[in-house]
């Protein structure tokens, strides 16, 4: 039986990957600060902590392989400069600690494999971003270039590294979806600013399938876009979203960018952005999406 590390385990990936993994025969380590609190039988806890640089040496000599999922939600919380700081930290330091563990303890891991974000590119409607595409030079950005240095280095330690620049993750146990969904039981279809603006995105059962590749595949390596074939505008999402739920009992309604901008401040760039993400690359290593259009995805959510 191989064993998985995975950071951030508790999250909207981490949970269905645990779940996938479980089901597949793999043991499950997730890391935390409080692994009393674990009460899932199935899943190993063990502690860390990223602002001491502490972590179980015992849990990182069983891996076989880390996934490296831990990071501050961007936008659970306005952006004040503390935040942003908070933000960055929890990418790289944790990519430290996991670093220094790799070189410090003893261990047979063959392969880490990173979450990363397509705010790695800028804003632009026309142009489709692939991984050879230099970083923008904003705050996300920034923050994701930072996040991708601090767990590469872990390669000169001879371990193989995948890393997913994922776009927005839809699942029904929350993330984005959960937000845009609210406005819609009360029947309103809310668009963000124009709507015009383009979503890189990929459905939860999507992603953890590309993690679980990464695991399986040893030929896999590099840097990759972890999105749908098929990026849509926030317009289309919404309203494939609407359609599905409500049929034509709906009303859309657009929230205007300057009350986004009053309302969010700096981290409404986060949903006024437009980003088309290739697909490509990932798709030339043979992985087929299960849901590859907005419609599909959105059938299976909500068909429930």
């Amino acid at each position: 039986m191989e064993t998985v590390i995975i950071t951030g385990g508790t999250g909207l990936i981490g949970t269905a990957l645990s779940r996938l993994l479980l089901e597949r025969g793999y043991k499950v380590i997730i890391l935390s600060r409080r692994p009393d609190k674990g009460a899932n039988n199935a899943v190993t806890y063990a502690h860390w902590n990223v602002d001491a640089q502490t972590i179980d040496k015992e849990a990182i000599q069983q891996a076989d392989y880390i996934i490296h999922l831990a990071g501050a939600n961007v936008g659970e919380k306005r952006w004040t400069e503390a935040r942003k700081q908070e933000i960055i930290d929890s990418r790289t330091k944790s990519s430290e600690l996991l670093f220094t563990a790799l070189r410090d303890f003893p261990n047979k891991v063959k392969k880490v494999i990173s979450a990363s974000a397509t705010g790695y590119y800028g804003d632009y409607t026309d142009h489709v971003f692939t991984e050879t595409d230099p970083p923008a030079t904003d705050y996300l950005a920034t923050t994701t270039l930072a996040w991708e240095q601090s767990i590469s280095k872990v390669t000169t330690l001879g371990k193989k590294l995948v890393i997913f620049r994922t776009g927005i993750v839809l699942g029904r146990e929350g993330g984005a979806l959960k937000e845009f969904y609210k406005p819609l039981r009360f029947g309103f279809a809310t668009v963000l600013g124009s709507g015009e603006q383009f979503v890189p995105w990929i459905h939860i059962h999507d992603i953890v399938r590309l993690y679980f590749n990464a695991i399986v595949n040893d030929k896999l390596e590099g840097t990759y876009n972890a999105v749908s074939p098929n990026p849509v505008t926030n317009k289309e999402l919404i309203l494939s979203m609407a359609r599905i739920v409500k049929g034509r009992s709906f009303m859309t309604t657009y929230v205007p960018s300057f009350a986004l901008k009053l309302a969010l401040g700096e981290m409404s760039v986060e949903v006024l952005k437009s980003v088309k993400a290739s697909s490509a690359k990932i798709q030339q290593t043979g992985f087929q999406f299960s849901y590859p259009t907005i419609n599909e995805a959105m059938e299976q959510l909500f068909s429930q």
